[in-house]
C-alpha cells in the first residue's frame, strides 16, 4: 500500500493503483453504480493533456524529459492501455472536477512508470502542477465534449447518409406498387410505397444535414480560460498555441473562443445539438412505428410489407414473430428525447460562471449520440434494407377501400361522392360514379 495525502488528510492506495487520491475520494463521495464516465470523454480529455503536454515541452516549461514522458503516457493510454484506471462515475457533484482529477492522477503515474519512478512520486511528476498545468476542468472537460461531440456527430451524419440511401433504395424498388394511403389511421388517397420510403428518406435527408451544419457551433473551444474563461494561470504564449496542437491532433477545425467566459459557463451550445438529435430521434420513431403497423398481422393486421424474422416473438404463442428492431429503434429515440430534456434542465441551471451539472450533460448527450449512430445502423441493416412490400396485400387493401372516391369529386361534387360511397359497397359505388361521369359527358 501507499499512502498519499491532500488538504483533507491521507487515503491508503494499493501500490498497483494508477489513480490516486482525488480518484479515491470520487470513488469513496459517489458510489452511484450508475455508469462509468464516458469513454469517449475520457479519451477526448486525454487528448486535450497530450496538446497542453506537447505545448509546455515546446515552451520548455520543465527539465527535457517530463512534458515527453507525459505525452508517451497519453499515447498508451489512447492506445487503450490502463482502461481500468478511470473509475469516476458519470454523475457527480463538482463540475466534473473528479474526472479530470482522474484523468491527471492516471497520466502522471504512466508517466512516472515511463521514467522508471513508483506510482505517487508526485515530486517528480505531479498531476496537478504538471499534467493540469494552467488548466481548470472548466475548460478541459467543455473542450474535450466538444471534440467528442464533434467526431461523434460525424459518424452520426454517416450513418444518416447510409439510411437515406437505403430508404431511396427501396423508394425506386416500390415505385410502381400502389396501395392505401392512410390518414389518422383511416383509409385515405391512393399513393405508391415508393413514395412513402422517399418521404422517409427525406426526413432523414434533413437530419443529416442539420447535424452536419451544428458542427459550426461546437468548434469554438474555452481552453486557455481555466477557471472562468479570464485565463488565470495559463499564459499568453499556452493559451495561443494548444489550440494550434488540439487542432493538429483531432484534424478538427477548433478554434478559441471569442469569449471564453461565455463559452465556460453558457451550454446552450449543447442545448441545440440534443435538440437536433431530438429531432432525428422524433423521424426515427415515426419511421419506425409506421413500419411496425404496416407489417401487422400476419392475418389479422394491414400486412403490407415483411420484416425479416429475426426471432422468436413468444414464449407461449408459437410462431409469433415481433417487430424488433422497429421497437428496438422507438426505445432509443424515447430515450434520446428524454436525454433531451435532462440536457435542458441541467443547461439551465448554470448559475453564474460555471454549471455544477455539466456532468449530466456531457453524460446525456454522448448517450444520446451513441444510441442514434448505433440504432441507425442496426435500422438499416437489419429492418429496411431486409424488407420486403407484398404487393398482393396492397392491392388487396386498395380494391376494399372508397380511396378512389377522390378522383370523382371534381365531377359530382363532395355530398354525391360521400352519398355514394356511404350506401354502397366499394366496388358498386365506384361503378356509380363512373356510370355518372359518363352520363355527365367526363372522361
Amino acid at each position: 500500500m501507499r499512502i498519499e495525502k491532500d488538504i483533507l488528510g491521507e487515503a491508503a492506495l494499493p501500490d498497483t493503483a494508477v489513480y490516486g487520491i482525488n480518484t479515491q475520494r470520487a470513488l469513496d463521495n459517489f458510489p452511484l453504480h450508475h455508469r462509468k464516465t464516458n469513454r469517449r470523454l475520457i479519451q477526448a480529455m486525454i487528448i486535450v493533456k497530450k496538446a497542453a503536454a506537447l505545448t509546455y515541452r515546446d515552451l520548455e516549461v520543465r527539465e527535457k524529459g517530463i512534458y515527453e514522458a507525459i505525452v508517451t503516457a497519453c499515447d498508451e493510454i489512447l492506445a487503450g492501455k490502463y482502461e481500468e484506471a478511470f473509475k469516476t462515475e458519470a454523475l457527480q457533484g463538482g463540475a466534473g472536477t473528479s474526472t479530470n482529477m482522474n484523468v491527471n492522477e492516471v497520466i502522471a503515474n504512466v508517466a512516472l512508470k515511463e521514467l522508471g519512478y513508483d506510482y505517487g512520486r508526485y515530486d517528480i511528476i505531479h498531476p496537478l502542477d504538471d499534467v493540469n498545468r494552467g488548466q481548470s476542468t472548466n475548460d478541459v472537460y467543455p473542450t474535450a465534449l466538444r471534440i467528442a461531440a464533434i467526431t461523434m456527430l460525424r459518424e452520426l451524419s454517416d450513418s444518416c447518409a447510409a439510411l437515406q440511401t437505403a430508404l431511396q433504395e427501396k423508394e425506386n424498388a416500390y415505385e410502381k406498387i400502389h396501395k392505401l394511403g392512410r390518414t389518422e389511421l383511416m383509409d385515405a388517397v391512393p399513393i405508391t410505397a415508393g413514395e412513402e420510403f422517399g418521404a422517409w428518406a427525406q426526413a432523414i435527408a434533413r437530419d443529416r444535414w442539420r447535424l452536419y451544419k451544428v458542427e459550426e457551433r461546437l468548434r469554438q473551444v474555452n481552453l486557455g480560460g481555466t477557471a472562468v474563461g479570464t485565463g488565470d494561470t495559463a499564459s499568453r504564449q499556452y493559451r495561443f498555441r494548444v489550440i494550434e496542437a488540439l487542432r493538429r491532433l483531432t484534424d478538427i477545425g477548433l478554434a478559441a473562443a471569442e469569449y471564453p467566459m461565455d463559452v465556460t459557463q453558457n451550454n446552450d451550445v449543447f442545448v441545440e445539438v440534443s435538440g437536433l438529435l431530438k429531432a432525428l430521434a422524433v423521424n426515427m420513431m415515426k419511421i419506425a412505428n409506421d413500419l411496425r403497423l404496416m407489417n401487422s398481422g400476419p392475418y389479422g393486421g394491414l400486412g403490407e410489407i415483411r420484416l425479416k424474422a429475426l426471432q422468436q416473438g413468444s414464449t407461449i404463442m408459437p410462431g409469433k414473430v415481433n417487430p424488433v428492431i422497429p421497437e428496438m429503434v422507438m426505445q432509443c429515440a424515447m430515450k434520446v428525447i428524454a436525454n433531451d430534456t435532462a440536457i435542458t434542465i441541467a443547461a439551465a441551471h448554470g448559475e453564474f460562471e460555471l454549471n455544477a451539472f455539466f456532468p449530466l450533460i456531457a453524460d446525456s448527450l454522448l448517450e444520446s449520440l451513441q444510441l442514434l449512430t448505433h440504432s441507425t445502423v442496426l435500422f438499416r441493416t437489419k429492418c429496411i434494407q431486409e424488407l420486403e412490400v407484398d404487393e398482393k396485400q396492397c392491392q388487396r387493401h386498395l380494391a376494399a377501400s372508397s380511396a378512389f372516391g377522390t378522383a370523382y369529386v371534381k365531377v359530382l361534387g363532395y355530398d354525391t361522392v360521400s352519398r355514394i360511397i356511404k350506401e354502397q359497397e366499394p366496388q358498386e359505388a365506384k361503378r356509380i360514379l363512373e356510370d355518372l361521369v359518363a352520363q355527365a359527358g367526363q372522361t
